[in-house]
């Protein structure tokens, strides 16, 4: 589970991954639906866009915007039949978000110690998500909306470490950089298979 996350402030890392310029944000430690940078591909044209899109995917049919308060993580065993998330992922909505850390309960000490995980060499990092929109009925506002994905993580070598030692153990999936352009490019059964630990960049905790 990730409820808050750093994002990226290296305009160099994204220009060199992605050759996209990083927008300007208001907030860089980010919780539930405040915004966030992602990058999608339209899969019409084959081109890449980079914005900022709201922590907390709405569907299409949600009532108010409150619903991204529940929605930031969708577990990717589920994530093609829950109603909140099958319509981004049957649309192949996949996108990345940038980060530069993100935080995990730690209870190795008895109890909750809020705690930073970073890339192992303090590189930025871009985690498995999905994108939706959203019409605000009353004003007509368009809203991305967005949420990062997990998996188990009861075998990773860092995450495993993380939560109440009787609660199930899960993570996002920062990916290995060099699986950037297949996770945008995805159908959902390639989706489905990048999302393990395998497919992880490496991972540290902060000192």
């Amino acid at each position: 589970m990730c409820v808050q996350y750093l994002t990226t402030v290296n305009i160099d890392w994204v220009k060199s991954h992605f050759d996209l310029d990083l927008p300007a944000s208001t907030a860089h430690d980010v919780f539930p639906t405040y915004p966030g940078p992602i990058v999608l591909k339209s899969h019409n044209t084959d081109r890449m866009a980079i914005g900022l899109a709201r922590f907390g995917l709405i569907p299409a049919w949600a009532k108010d915007e409150d619903f991204g308060r529940k929605t930031y993580n969708a577990r990717a065993e589920t994530v093609a039949i829950k109603p909140s998330y099958k319509n981004a992922w049957a649309k192949r909505h996949y996108a990345l978000t940038l980060v530069d850390a993100f935080y995990e309960p730690s209870y190795e000490s008895g109890k909750a110690v809020r705690t930073r995980i970073h890339q192992a060499q303090h590189k930025s990092m871009a985690i498995a998500s999905i994108w939706d929109t959203w019409t605000e009925p009353d004003t007509g506002e368009f809203i991305v909306s967005f949420s990062m994905l997990t998996i188990d993580a009861s075998n990773h070598p860092v995450m495993k470490r993380f939560h109440k030692p009787e609660d199930e153990k899960r993570t996002v999936v920062p990916l290995r950089p060099e699986l950037f352009n297949d996770w945008l490019n995805a159908t959902p059964e390639a989706a489905s298979a990048l999302l393990c630990c395998e497919s992880m960049t490496e991972l540290a905790i902060a000192e």
